[in-house]
């Protein structure tokens, strides 16, 4: 759970459960209990759809981290290749394979 949103979750419970206490003992005042119903019910809404975001998180970050892997591995075969290109013809032939940047 990100931290900005478990801090809200959070303060919304503590929110609604002063409210229900106060419209117990001081009847509505400003805040009827079917608002407050409301607010709890998207609080709830809000938790529920924060631990689906945790759980694909979760099977994200390997494939995240497997894609950066072979991006890496991608980035040094083509620096590599590049490399050798640009040292064994000269700057005008570069270009016939696929090397667009000058010196």
């Amino acid at each position: 759970m990100s931290k900005t949103t478990e801090i809200q979750i959070e303060k919304s419970r503590n929110l609604i459960e002063g409210l229900r206490r106060h419209v117990r003992e001081m009847g509505e005042r400003g805040v009827s209990a079917n608002e407050i119903n409301e607010m709890e019910q998207a609080v709830s809404q809000l938790a529920e759809v924060n631990e689906e975001v945790d759980r694909l998180r979760e099977e994200l970050s390997p494939k995240v981290k497997k894609m950066n892997q072979m991006l890496a591995a991608v980035k040094s075969a083509y620096t590599e290749s590049k490399k050798t290109l640009k040292g064994y013809y000269p700057q005008e032939r570069w270009p016939e394979y696929g090397i667009p940047d000058k010196r």
